[in-house]
């Protein structure tokens, strides 16, 4: 599969098909997305908002969600906020998310029966990694972007001028839900 895509990008770049793309590393909206990586909102979530390449700083994880309160994703919107021009956040879930309902003690059993080490897992348990926060993942859709909004919100590091609102969106319809 990766080969065809790779196929296909040397056709992109020699029809210079991406003169279409071209933008600023600055988002015209000023605006960044927390969202996950769901397939399902690849072109949904762009079309369900009317945004197009160069709009919006886009970051996705599994769940759309904080393991942490320093994890890449906080990072990641504060570099956004300080060195980009963000002054929006939207966190975005989504219905019938597969992170729903996970735990680290079911991530841990698949990811042992996948030929990873219980010693590996000690060790990382040894060096201080917290599984059950890490790997953690949600009753509801709604409290998870609730209590991410709740966390950014009130970062020590997130400037108090900074707009920062959830919402749910509707992976069959598109249509978003504030929380």
């Amino acid at each position: 599969m990766i080969k065809d895509m790779l196929e296909f990008n040397k056709k992109f770049v020699k029809n210079k098909e991406y003169e279409k793309y071209k933008t600023t590393k600055y988002p015209n909206k000023k605006i960044a997305i927390l969202t996950c990586m769901d397939t399902r909102l690849v072109e949904l979530l762009p079309a369900a908002l009317g945004i197009k390449n160069g709009d919006v700083k886009m970051i996705k994880n599994a769940g759309g969600m904080l393991t942490d309160p320093f994890d890449s994703a906080v990072r990641s919107l504060l570099v956004g906020i300080i060195e980009l021009g963000v002054e929006e956040v939207m966190v975005i879930g989504h219905t019938d998310c597969g992170v729903a309902g996970i735990n680290a003690d079911m991530m841990i059993k698949h990811l042992i029966k996948r030929g990873v080490s219980q010693e590996h897992i000690d060790m990382m348990r040894y060096s201080g990694i917290d599984f059950k926060a890490w790997l953690r993942g949600f009753a509801t859709v709604e409290e998870s972007v609730q209590e991410t909004v709740s966390l950014l919100r009130n970062h020590p590091l997130m400037p108090k001028d900074v707009v920062i609102n959830g919402y749910v969106i509707n992976t069959e319809t598109g249509e978003l839900t504030p929380q």
